[in-house]
């Protein structure tokens, strides 16, 4: 093809001025530059990763307006037991649309105690045979049950009728490919069991702001995240004591094999606003196969909860 002289002349008059509106801005005094608040949350989140040694993915969204802010929040990370949540709210859709009772029995077994299963082990060892379908789905949300989770798994039609479920909500990412415990061993390029960031939050959202719940079985399944302790630490320690959060944690360490993973997705009220946002983030670790989380890795999800709040203060 050939390029006329005045395209030519156009494109370096053009490359010239480009450089010289840059040169201008680079030469502007640093007490005249105001960094938006949504660069000054990506800048903080990516000094944070780096700081952490480890790898750090982050999305904050705005119920309102859907402004989503974050760091890596479009790459795809192991979910460990964050999809309890969408777990228990894809059994109350069914419950709500009368596929079956809140009080249906569903079998226990001692094969069911895998892992962090306290509500199932003290179930079997009161003599119980069985748990209601509500009673598993709380254990699975407040508890992180890995027993409550896999026998509802079972009953919801597997990982892939969970998968199914992300898509009805317009999730193309998530997706859960196997139960309690193995669901922790992605990394690299394996996809299976992985969400990412962003993903997670519009799911998040579907849920809690969107008409995919009755009224009574979302203002339960809030309930049960606002009873949830298992993440004080995380992200829920970063935000003001006087506004309200949720979430759901997801864990896994002890195998050198692959990196520790911490993370955390939570649903927050700011006290002037009933809509609420969400925030979802998911850490690699810098070391693999340690005996027991490190304070300092909970720290790093407390610190972006510290960050999600300067950004949700600034929202409208």
């Amino acid at each position: 093809m050939i390029v006329g002289r005045r395209h030519v002349l156009s494109g370096v008059m053009g490359t010239a001025l480009l450089a010289l509106a840059a040169c201008d801005k680079g030469a502007q005094p640093p007490e005249e530059r105001e960094d938006t608040p949504d660069e000054a949350a990506r800048q903080a989140l990516a000094a944070l990763e780096t700081r952490s040694g480890g790898r750090l993915g982050v999305a904050m969204l705005d119920s309102r307006d859907l402004a989503l802010v974050g760091h890596r929040q479009d790459e795809r990370f192991t979910m460990c037991s964050t999809f309890k949540l969408s777990l228990a709210a894809a059994m109350l859709v069914r419950m709500d649309a009368g596929a079956f009772g809140e009080q249906e029995r569903l079998l226990i077994t001692r094969d069911d105690a895998v892992g962090h299963a306290p509500a199932v082990r003290a179930a079997l060892e009161d003599g119980e045979d069985s748990m209601t379908v509500l009673d598993l789905c709380a254990a699975a949300q407040i508890e992180s049950d890995n027993g409550a989770a896999n026998i509802l798994l079972r009953k919801l039609g597997g990982p892939e009728a969970l998968t199914r479920f992300w898509r009805a909500l317009g999730d193309d990412v998530s997706r859960l490919d196997r139960y309690e415990p193995a669901l922790n061993t992605s990394h690299g390029e394996d996809i299976r069991d992985t969400t990412s960031p962003a993903a997670m939050a519009g799911a998040l959202r579907a849920i809690v702001a969107g008409e995919v719940l009755k009224p009574a079985s979302r203002e339960r399944l809030t309930g049960w995240t606002i009873e949830t302790r298992t993440g004080l630490r995380r992200l829920r320690a970063g935000l003001p004591a006087d506004w309200r959060a949720g979430d759901k944690t997801g864990s896994f360490w002890g195998d050198p094999a692959f990196g520790d993973k911490l993370n955390d997705i939570a649903i927050v009220w700011r006290p002037d606003r009933p809509s609420p946002f969400f925030v979802t983030a998911y850490f690699e670790s810098p070391i693999r196969g340690g005996s027991a989380l490190r304070p300092q890795d909970e720290a790093v999800l407390a610190q972006v909860g510290a960050i999600a709040a300067r950004w949700i203060a600034h929202r409208t």
